[in-house]
């Protein structure tokens, strides 16, 4: 039972000589042509890429951005096309392993899953590089079709080559396309665009049934809706079409400064209501003197042309106008903003030391009291190098439904986003404040967002964080995955 194929479609073996030509489900593990006995495993399919087994990719696919949960997978699969992933879901599905999608995205040469906490982890199973599929294949007036490798920045760039932009971006945007829609993906401009999974018009899916499907809120809506921010339950996105709106060329930057939490929280859902500004977020930041902490409402317009007048914007605001920062500068040197930051962390080994994230989403009407509490406990310790983003936006303005959302207009996002310093020996500590800010959150009405490390998720509570969609959310994962083949480390059903 030999199946003879062309060099480049075998499992590159652990040594030079051992290929892998198939799964044997006696033993667990890869056959190999100098050892496999006929009929005793499972023959790969024909593939363009590569699926490889050697140790030091493994390594590479088995942690995260978070680097606090490892998984190794069995094989890592470089797709040479989007059949090889077809192929590869229907022979893990025959076989009973497991597949799930790696962003494998980065800046400056450096790859890796962007996953905080082992949600792209899938141990034994087969990890599938996402980074193998990066063409853009249209750009136009209104939308671009890409594969779901492509990274926001290598859009943004090809984008202003004819005047648009993405309407909604990362504040990191060295991510995959694929990745952050499959998740939600937020940013600045939520207030006006939404997440990223937002901007999303079509895609093509490799369902768990391994059928390669094309997918809109018109064509295939129930499989369209549970894979934009469902966590890669349903199937695998390979390709997207996503919006494109005409770019500014200049973005001018307003920092706003407060020492009191309730004037800050009045200002930011002001300006949030009358829409004055393209981009609003916040940050709980130290004052200077490190006595404590303060607010900063990050407030951007973009434009061409003459810079507006900042005292004209920021009427009827009351902030500390004194300690007011304004600059300007152009609209893509605003998006990248954080490379310089990136270079900074992963010089001072910020970026390879374990970050134990926690991201939030308050109702209103306790986003001040849940902010009170954080900061009475919060200490500069607890960010290392990251920061603490608080800020509104308007609940309609997510459409897609399996972001859960706190039942009220306005929520605000609590995002630790903790950089702590190489050897820390408190990570512990956070994961467990982590999970006792997210039961507190919950009890006040809140919501996680998808990113982020809550240590002892159990079913129950992914069942109340779903609320009324869980039951329709498992039925269509069965459904389109019905040998729970995708994903397992979302851990939403198991």
């Amino acid at each position: 039972m030999t199946n003879p194929q062309s060099r480049r479609t075998l499992l590159k073996g652990v040594a030079a000589g051992a290929v892998a030509v198939g799964w044997s489900a006696a033993t667990g593990t890869w056959a190999t042509a100098a050892s496999a006995a006929p009929g005793r495993y499972s023959p790969l399919p024909q593939l363009d890429g590569v699926l490889e087994t050697a140790p030091q990719v493994l390594a590479d696919f088995s942690a995260d951005f978070g680097k606090m949960v490892t998984g190794t997978p069995r094989a890592v699969l470089r797709p040479g096309s989007v059949q090889d992933i077809v192929k590869i879901v229907r022979y893990a599905r025959a076989n009973r392993l497991t597949v799930a999608m790696n962003g494998q995205s980065g800046n400056g040469g450096d790859r890796e899953s962007h996953s905080s906490y082992g949600q792209a982890a899938v141990p034994g199973g087969i990890s599938i590089d996402a980074g193998k599929l990066a063409t853009i294949h249209r750009v136009g007036a209104t939308s671009a079709t890409v594969d779901a490798g492509v990274t926001w920045a290598s859009l943004l760039d090809a984008a202003l080559t004819i005047g648009r932009t993405p309407p909604a971006l990362p504040d990191y945007c060295h991510l995959s396309i694929g990745g952050t829609t499959s998740i939600g993906g937020i940013g600045g401009t939520v207030q006006k665009h939404g997440l990223l999974a937002d901007t999303v018009r079509e895609i093509d899916i490799v369902t768990g049934e391994g059928q390669l499907v094309t997918a809109s809120a018109a064509t295939r809506p129930e499989l369209f809706f549970a894979a934009l921010a469902g966590a890669g339950q349903v199937g695998i996105i390979v390709r997207a079409t996503v919006r494109l709106i005409p770019a500014q060329t200049t973005a001018t930057i307003m920092n706003l400064f407060y020492d009191d939490l309730a004037t800050f929280a009045a200002d930011q859902e002001k300006v949030l209501a009358d829409g004055r500004f393209s981009h609003q977020s916040g940050e709980i930041v130290r004052r200077p003197d490190d006595s404590g902490w303060r607010y900063k409402l990050e407030a951007v317009t973009y434009h061409s042309g003459a810079a507006p007048d900042p005292a004209r914007l920021l009427t009827g605001l009351r902030d500390d106008r004194a300690a007011l920062q304004v600059v300007s500068m152009p609209y893509r040197d605003w998006i990248l903003r954080l490379d310089p930051y990136e270079v900074f962390l992963k010089q001072e080994g910020f970026w390879s030391a374990p970050k134990p994230w926690l991201s939030l989403i308050l109702p209103a009407s306790a986003a001040q009291r849940f902010i009170r509490e954080v900061t009475a406990e919060l200490t500069p310790g607890d960010l290392g190098a990251g920061f603490a983003g608080v800020y509104p936006f308007l609940t309609s303005k997510i459409t897609r439904p399996l972001v859960a959302l706190p039942g009220e207009k306005v929520a605000w996002l609590v995002d630790l986003l903790r950089f702590p310093p190489p050897g820390d020996p408190n990570i512990p500590a956070m994961l467990a404040q982590n999970r006792r800010l997210y039961d507190r959150a919950v009890a006040l009405g809140g919501k996680r967002y998808l990113v982020g490390a809550i240590p002892g998720m159990t079913v129950d509570d992914w069942r109340a964080h779903f609320g009324a969609k869980y039951l329709p959310f498992r039925t269509l994962k069965r459904r389109f995955d019905p040998g729970a083949v995708l994903t397992p480390g979302a851990g939403f059903f198991q």
